[in-house]
Parts: structure tokens; sequence; C-alpha cells
């Protein structure tokens, strides 16, 4: 146990006791305890390999190379379609968890394996995401904006590809286009 991650597990939420079960038998798998993104997380000689996380349907183990994993028992799901490693087990009641006790540590070893094999999920190029038309139109006009873009990280360039495109009108993307213009060319990420 890791006392930097103790206050996660002692404020009081709908998911506590369900936290405090995925606590148990993680603990049990000889993982280290540590707090990443205000959740505990699992890792093996500093490698993430699985975390605790809460939200208000359901919470779950999110596992980071989940896509890697074989799946036996088909439990995994993939949060949206743009989640290209990680894949989580959702649960909404302590039944479900106590159900799941001796196949959860089982998807622990399998994914501390797959650490250890230094195996990595084969991730989209930033080419393969979707480039709207009118963002496109914004980088064909602008030399300044298509270099700040093409000298921004993979990730951040993905985010804002993600989030211009999610906008099913045009209208809303050309307004997010235009609102980020400025930190792309400053070279931020969508959430810097």
């Amino acid at each position: 146990m890791n006392p930097k991650v103790d206050f996660f597990f002692d404020e009081a939420n709908q998911w506590q006791k369900e936290f405090e079960k995925l606590r148990t038998i993680l603990l049990e798998t000889g993982l280290e305890e540590e707090l990443k993104w205000g959740c505990p997380c699992y890792t093996y000689h500093g490698r993430n390999v699985v975390l605790i996380h809460g939200f208000k349907e359901y919470c779950a183990l999110l596992f980071f190379k989940g896509a890697l994993l074989k799946d036996t028992r088909n439990i995994l799901i993939q949060q949206s379609e743009n989640v290209q490693a990680a894949r989580q087990i959702r649960f909404t009641a302590l039944k479900e968890i106590t159900d799941l006790e001796k196949v959860i540590p089982t998807y622990m070893y399998e994914a501390v394996e797959v650490e250890k094999s230094g195996i990595k999920v084969p991730m989209k190029k930033t080419k393969e995401f979707e480039m709207t038309d009118e963002f496109q139109k914004k980088l064909d006009e602008s030399p300044a904006l298509k270099e700040a873009f093409e000298s921004l990280t993979p990730g951040r360039q993905r985010a804002y590809l993600l989030h211009f495109s999610s906008a099913k009108q045009s209208k809303t993307r050309e307004t997010r286009i235009e609102k980020y213009i400025p930190q792309i060319l400053t070279g931020k990420g969508l959430n810097d």
C-alpha cells in the first residue's frame, strides 16, 4: 500500500466499496501502487499496467495495453473508437467484482507479461486520423499555421484533429479551429 494513494480510498463516494475491493485484489498481485492522474495506478518496474478509476455510471480497471490482452472472458471494453491501446473492465456493483475476483488476477498477470515482453500497441499515425476540410483549408491558407501544426507532437496533433472532427456541423468545426489557431501557433496542445 502506498500512503499517497490512501486518500482515493478514504474519500466517501458511490464506488468506495468497489474501489477498496479492487485495491485488495490488485495489491495481492505484487505490483507497485502509485498515484498517477489522481488515481491508483499499479506498475511493473515503473511501467503502467492498470489503473483504478470511477465515473458516474461505473467504476473500472483500465489496462494500459488492454488491446494486446487475449480477453478470453470477453470483458474488456474499448472506451471509444479513438482509444487505441487501453481497455477497461467496468463494474456497476461490488458483486460484479467479487464474481470476477479469480479472473482479474489472470488479466493482471497477462498484462505484466505484455510489459515484460516490451510489445507495443501499434498506434495509428496522425495522418490516419480524419482531417476536416475546414482545418485543411486553414493549413493550406497559412504556411505558418501548417508549420506550427506539423511541429507539434503527434499526440497534440491527434488531440486537435479529434476535437475538430467531433463537431457535427461545419460552423462548429470552424469556430473550434479559429479558437485554437493562436494556441497551435504558440506550440501548445489542446489542453495546455
